[in-house]
């Protein structure tokens, strides 16, 4: 019964095979909360697939209605040995994106978990089914091997984070008391690198906006109106040309954040994004100038058009459109206020001759951002947990790049915030052929289990 033993039962439980079993079968269930016809597979995956294992753990268990009607419920389980020993709060979300079908490359299906040397493909596998599979297992592991946790553990699975996490905030402020804890140490996202474990300690916030220049109904022939009709489609690439450079260099300054924190651009000094085989090359051209590339992506605002849309683009006709539309993103990081974004670009459109274009949220909800000092002291008991267990230091990032619902603990809960990633950048979560790599699985389960070990051991902070 020691540290060694646990993470050799881990390494066994996905050696044997056992640990993908599971994933397979969690794969299969359509949980995509972006449809709603989908809603019930939320209540399956929850009662059927995860309320199972947590009761076999000796966990006790409730499935909660979301408080947003119509988003999936929340399941809520708990293992309390002891109100006087440290007591960690974990966090996944079973919903995936739209399946997609149509759009995986032949012979893979986003409902069948199917290996293909190192990697394993479906919907889900990456995000987030896979990661909260192996906080999962960790804990079922440090139980089987000890006897015990030798800590508390309260663990949260909601399934509505591909819908931004309606009703969270709500249902964390609800159960306040009963969620209280020492610190969340929870799973999502990708790694810096593939080969180093990553720590984060927080999420850039995300805002979508829709610009809308509409000048009349219909579309009139080109010929015959061409030169005399204005065109939304030219007005409206102006206007977000105005916003941000051909090299992707935010003009509007008013929407970035004064400076990076000299602890933040320290801890970014060891955090060099290297991307992997089959991943994308980095534009070193692209973005805020004078910054590093992890700057660019985990320390700074920006600015992206993810859709543009004027006319009908799948069966152009000759005719000037009377409507244009785009939705942007804004990524940003703590020390930003986002309630500023509309005004802030209210304000530059109209003083640039843009009075035209309409601006709102895309959405009815944000995202906030979150960070964590790098030096607090969780962080450190973590990265040394991990180190021990892989013999790698950990790169730490004070934010990932992308955005989850961290406020939810970092404010509502007030809680310290450790995110442990089982995935890597390239692996298409949120597009067709969605997987996971298969030496980061076995490595997840080594280094969770290593962590949860540790935690009964008097290495947690105090």
């Amino acid at each position: 019964m020691t540290r060694e033993s646990a993470i050799s039962r881990a390494t066994r439980h996905f050696d044997d095979g056992q640990f993908i079993e599971d994933l397979a079968r969690r794969v299969a269930i359509r949980t995509e909360s972006q449809i709603p016809e989908s809603r019930p597979n939320m209540d399956v995956y929850l009662e059927q697939e995860i309320a199972p294992q947590f009761e076999r753990m000796g966990f006790k268990v409730d499935i909660l209605p979301n408080p947003v009607e119509g988003v999936g419920p929340i399941l809520l389980a708990e293992r309390i040995e002891d109100p006087g020993l440290p007591t960690v709060l974990s966090y996944g979300h079973g919903d995936v994106i739209r399946g997609q079908e149509d759009q995986w490359r032949e012979g893979l299906s986003p409902w069948i978990l199917r290996q293909e040397g190192g990697r394993y493909y479906g919907r889900g596998s990456a995000d987030n089914k896979a990661q909260h599979s192996i906080n999962m297992a960790a804990l079922e592991t440090v139980i089987a091997e000890r006897g015990r946790l030798g800590f508390n553990a309260k663990f949260m699975l909601e399934t509505g984070e591909e819908l931004s996490s309606p009703g969270l905030r709500a249902f964390c402020e609800q159960h306040r008391e009963r969620l209280q804890a020492d610190v969340l140490i929870a799973s999502d996202g990708p790694r810096l690198s593939a080969k180093r474990p990553t720590l984060y300690l927080g999420s850039r916030g995300a805002m979508n906006l829709s610009f809308t220049v509409e000048l009349r109904g219909g579309a009139h022939h080109s010929g015959n109106w061409g030169g005399l009709l204005a065109n939304p489609g030219v007005i409206l690439a102006h206007a977000l040309a105005s916003i941000v450079t051909r090299e992707g260099r935010v003009l509007v300054r008013d929407l970035l954040p004064e400076r990076i924190p000299d602890g933040v651009r320290k801890a970014l000094l060891d955090c060099t994004p290297e991307p992997e085989e089959g991943e994308p090359t980095i534009d070193s051209w692209w973005g805020e100038p004078g910054l590093s590339a992890a700057e660019k992506v985990y320390a700074w605002n920006t600015f992206e058009i993810l859709a543009f849309r004027t006319g009908n683009p799948d069966n152009p006709v000759n005719a000037i459109p009377g409507k244009a539309t785009a939705t942007c993103q804004i990524r940003f990081v703590v020390g930003t206020d986002p309630d500023s974004f509309i005004p802030i670009l209210r304000r530059h459109l109209d003083s640039n001759g843009f009075e035209a274009v309409r601006i709102g949220m895309a959405r009815k909800s944000f995202m906030q951002a979150t960070r964590l000092d790098p030096d607090h002291p969780w962080v450190k008991w973590a990265a040394e947990s991990i180190r021990r267990t892989t013999g790698v230091k950990p790169a730490i990032l004070p934010n990932v790049g992308g955005s989850l619902p961290n406020d939810c603990f970092s404010e509502v809960l007030g809680l310290p915030t450790i995110w442990v990633p089982h995935s890597y950048a390239g692996c298409s979560q949120h597009a067709p052929n969605e997987h996971v790599l298969a030496p980061i699985l076995r490595e997840g389960l080594q280094i969770m289990t290593g962590l949860f070990w540790d935690l009964a051991e008097d290495r947690a902070p105090s």
